[in-house]
């Protein structure tokens, strides 16, 4: 069974604009992982990086390479496209945040930001105080919205859109995620490891620290980094066609409601720190691949990873893997958003994947 997600051809992005009934391939059981609901196609070799859930809209925004896509988070429908002619700051969207106001946070590779809402723009640039060009985190705290760059953090205050900037403060200066935990501490994942910050002093952690696990594979170290300099450089993983690694390297941060924090690494798997120490998780304990991109979090508590090589879903006790050959649009899972009724969305190369809990026949009659 085919379903049309709308009657628009969606060429401007590109986007092939169907998804596919995946079927269950899992128990429906409460305690068994979701399985495939249906996929989107975004169209040969574009990248979704990015997504972000708006529940109180009803909507799932998907940042890719080519822009952005409103979609229809019930219904599955795609409602809106946007690219620079639309106010985008350009069409490579590798953040996307979502404020309590109900303003949309669209970071873009070398364009700076741009904030939206009811068809109204606004972008912003290193001439109006923001730190850099290229944007791949966002978190609000209160009044204000941290914005992770590769010339270190932003604050930006929400309502006088003031900027203050940290650099040297950072363990690194190249941030790509951010995570705000229930004591308000702001953690960062940076090229050279993690820093967190309380408000008023700071610390940090690297694979010296326990941040990453040993490259038991003798895999060769990556040299393609901006770590110590401020060469720009790609996001290749890869070494003639080989996988590399570089722990301190963090791609991802996510902070837990039970108080862990958790950081995906270049190659070092995963790593949870309780407070005091890190352990690290990798294909041995079965994470689907020791490169990861994407970390969320759904409302049972299970965790899920986006990897070179897969999706991988942790309850704390047992490991849950998803690939191509499984249902995925890629391998490469760069982006992950959890919804509220349980559902996951998952961001590859090519497409966007729902995983959940078809609904039950006697939910479907009532």
């Amino acid at each position: 069974m085919t379903k049309r997600i709308s009657s628009l051809s969606l060429l401007l992005l590109g986007l092939l604009g169907g998804c596919s009934e995946q079927g269950d391939k899992t128990s429906s059981t409460a305690t068994a992982p979701p399985a495939f609901i249906e996929s989107f196609n975004v169209g040969e070799n574009v990248f979704v990086r990015s997504l972000a859930i708006e529940p109180a809209a009803d909507r799932l925004w998907v940042g890719t390479s080519v822009g952005v896509v409103e979609v229809g988070l019930s219904t599955s429908e795609m409602h809106n496209t946007f690219t620079r002619r639309d106010g985008l700051a350009n069409e490579y969207v590798f953040a996307i945040g979502i404020d309590s106001d109900g303003y949309k946070w669209f970071g873009t590779n070398a364009g700076g930001m741009s904030r939206y809402r009811a068809g109204d723009w606004k972008v912003f640039f290193p001439l109006h105080g923001l730190a850099d060009y290229w944007i791949y985190a966002f978190a609000q705290q209160g009044e204000h919205l941290w914005v992770g760059t590769w010339a270190g953090a932003s604050k930006l205050n929400l309502k006088t859109l003031e900027f203050t900037n940290y650099v040297k403060e950072l363990v690194n200066e190249w941030v790509y995620g951010i995570a705000i935990d229930a004591k308000q501490q702001i953690w960062f994942g940076t090229e050279g490891g993690i820093s967190m910050y309380n408000g008023t002093s700071w610390q940090h952690w690297t694979h010296d620290d326990g941040l990453g696990a040993a490259n038991t594979g003798n895999l060769p170290f990556s040299g393609n980094t901006g770590l110590g300099t401020r060469t720009r450089h790609d996001l290749s993983v890869l070494a003639d066609g080989g996988e590399t690694y570089n722990p301190n390297y963090v791609f991802a941060v996510h902070a837990s409601p039970d108080g862990a924090i958790w950081a995906g690494t270049w190659g070092g798997g995963v790593a949870r720190f309780d407070g005091k120490s890190w352990r690290n998780f990798t294909v041995d304990d079965g994470l689907a691949g020791n490169i990861v991109y994407s970390i969320g979090q759904d409302p049972s508590g299970a965790m899920w990873f986006g990897t070179n090589h897969g999706l991988s879903r942790f309850d704390g006790k047992k490991w849950n893997s998803y690939t191509r050959s499984s249902g995925l649009t890629g391998d490469d899972v760069y982006a992950i958003a959890t919804a509220p009724n349980g559902d996951v969305w998952v961001g590859t190369k090519n497409g966007v994947v729902r995983l959940g809990r078809p609904a039950k026949k006697e939910e479907v009659r009532q």
